[in-house]
């Protein structure tokens, strides 16, 4: 007898680990990011020199990983599309910020992989998942 998952079994799998990586991911952001806008002054002390903007929008799109996540594990069609556009409008933070940096303004080299991991988790979550929906048994 083979015991082994099958094929079906390891699509439903996958889904649901994205997605709760995604949600684990969102709540984090929306913590963080409000943590150092509206919490203590230690808080915004031990963030460094962070570039507002960016800051504002970590915490902005920690809301909508939360809704990506809900629709990675309902596994609906749109939730790829809105990794999509988290990616790409990632990609456009990079650069406001890319050229934040060479303006001269300070800033923590941390927000550089910060970034940088945000751009890849959802840019591989779009190209994993996109335009995915798996069949329900």
């Amino acid at each position: 007898m083979d015991t082994r998952p099958s094929k079906s079994t390891s699509l439903h799998v996958w889904p649901k680990a994205i997605a709760a990586l995604a949600m684990a991911f969102g709540v984090l952001t929306v913590f963080s990011g409000g943590n150092v806008l509206f919490g203590p002054v230690q808080a915004r002390e031990m963030a460094g020199d962070y570039i507002p903007f960016v800051v504002w929008f970590n915490f902005l799109a920690g809301f909508v990983y939360i809704i990506a996540a809900f629709g990675l594990w309902l596994n609906k069609i749109w939730a790829s599309w809105l990794a999509i556009a988290i990616s790409t409008a990632t990609a456009i933070v990079i650069l406001i910020f890319a050229t934040t940096i060479i303006r001269g303004n300070a800033f923590e080299m941390r927000t550089v992989g910060a970034l940088s991991f945000r751009f890849l988790f959802w840019t591989i979550i779009a190209v994993t998942m996109r335009g995915k929906k798996v069949k329900r048994v």
